[in-house]
């Protein structure tokens, strides 16, 4: 009996661990994703960008894999604490621009932009 209450009580505090995880209410914490995602997208886009113009396949190219993973992670950790802007849709223009997408890019910047981290990202196109 004692043993089902303890159990009982672990889940409700993980679940509340990790419910507040996923709020905006804090200020700070939700500028510090928004900071963690730009840098994030300014990374991938210096790897993927890294040979335009050049014709020739960077050696950055391989890493540029892993820096589109890591931002759109980061995308989708913003899209749960529902820190979007101004009707963005941060989660499907960062996956579209990591595919190729240069209009999703640009509105992805635009995102950094309006949040303050402009200098975190260059401009798309």
């Amino acid at each position: 009996m004692i043993t089902r209450t303890i159990e009982r009580a672990a889940v409700l505090v993980v679940a509340a661990v990790l419910m507040s995880g996923c709020s905006s209410d804090d200020p700070a914490q939700a500028e510090e994703w928004r900071r963690d995602y730009c840098v994030k997208l300014g990374s991938w886009q210096d790897m993927a960008h890294a040979g335009d113009g050049q014709g020739v396949e960077s050696p950055a190219a391989d890493d540029a894999a892993s820096a589109g993973s890591a931002v759109v992670d980061a995308s989708k950790r913003l899209d749960r604490a529902g820190l979007e802007q101004g009707g963005t849709h941060i989660l499907d223009d960062t996956v579209d621009a990591v595919g190729g997408d240069i209009g999703a890019e640009s509105r992805a910047v635009s995102y950094c932009d309006d949040s303050g981290f402009e200098t975190l990202v260059r401009s798309a196109g």
